[in-house]
């Protein structure tokens, strides 16, 4: 990129090298990145703030850089939907929580955990029935309700900040950790800009499974308590319902739909970016019997299909899901 060539022939050199080409947004991302660390020649100085308004900035805040150029502004804060930074610095925070994770990340710990989510879903799986029953008791006592609701959005909390620990763990940087609503809801969030340019794939897809793994690590000590201590029989239920909602909740973040983590760790054992959108024009192509289709290189063609018959299928197995659900609380007795 010195100014001489188009970003086309960029973009040739750039698939000639890796095996893959950038869409235009991806390359948009990528140039307003190098712009925002001041990593491109001839961008406008940040203007200098007024010596009045410097001296009136508060101790330990931070004056926001000019967007880079090409950027999108940020979109106005509303009432009704909006976001809001918790932190002012998201790096230097995902240093501290990697600093007090980082032995948990360990094969020698991490592996044990994950072994005992797995015997934790199977038991669930095997106690599908009664969890059902759980959850429908749930909406019956508010009180009960809200703190399950409560745990889940801590849950979803840590999701995001597991990001976070993950991507610094493997060389990226966190930009932003903060809430965003559309009301009624509120989420928190966690910003990866270099998730794309994480150095190994393997990286790419321990950063993007970190959140569904934090949500079942989790729920390991409620299913402890549900599995061995003696509870009252509401007490039960409750517990019973949040583990069925808290699994349903991480195993939904890995479908392999956008824009979900399953999305992002498919595309990544794809060797794709624009998964889906590519996948859909390639489909629309193979369904016309267009020869355009038989021009896409052989390992495309294999990514494209292979993605649209595990899209399907996960559109079938939900289907089949929900029915089971519907079939279990129709036949069961009130």
């Amino acid at each position: 990129m010195d100014g001489t060539r188009t970003l086309e022939e960029i973009g040739t050199d750039y698939a000639g090298q890796f095996g893959r080409r950038l869409g235009d947004s991806h390359w948009r991302s990528l140039l307003a990145l190098l712009g925002s660390r001041d990593l491109l020649a001839g961008r406008p100085a940040p203007a200098a703030a007024p010596e009045g308004e410097a001296a009136g900035t508060p101790a330990g805040t931070a004056s926001r850089p000019a967007p880079a150029p090409g950027a999108e502004p940020p979109a106005a804060r509303r009432l009704l939907r909006g976001s809001v930074r918790l932190v002012a610095d998201a790096d230097a925070t995902a240093t501290r929580l990697h600093r007090l994770a980082r032995h948990l990340l360990s094969p020698a710990v991490l592996l044990p955990l994950l072994a005992l989510t797995a015997v934790m879903e199977t038991t669930l799986l095997l106690r599908l029935g009664e969890l059902l029953d759980a959850t429908a008791a749930l909406f019956t006592a508010p009180a009960l309700l809200l703190a399950v609701a409560t745990l889940l959005w801590l849950s979803t909390a840590l999701h995001e900040l597991a990001h976070g620990v993950l991507a610094h763990h493997h060389g990226g940087r966190v930009s932003e950790i903060g809430l965003r609503w559309r009301l009624p809801v509120v989420i928190m969030y966690c910003t990866v800009d270099d998730f794309l340019h994480l150095p190994g794939r393997r990286g790419r897809i321990a950063t993007a499974a970190a959140g569904a793994a934090m949500n079942l690590l989790f729920l390991l000590p409620f299913f402890a308590v549900w599995t061995l201590a003696p509870l009252d029989h509401t007490t039960r239920q409750a517990l019973g319902a949040l583990l069925l909602l808290g699994s349903v909740q991480a195993f939904a973040m890995l479908l392999p739909l956008p824009p979900l983590d399953g999305y992002r760790i498919a595309a990544q054992l794809l060797g794709a970016t624009g998964l889906a959108a590519s996948t859909a024009a390639y489909l629309r192509l193979v369904l016309r019997r267009e020869p355009a289709a038989a021009r896409y290189p052989r390992r495309a063609r294999r990514a494209y299909t292979a993605y649209g018959a595990a899209v399907a299928l996960t559109l079938v197995l939900l289907a089949s899901a929900a029915a089971a659900v519907f079939h279990h609380y129709l036949t069961t007795a009130p």
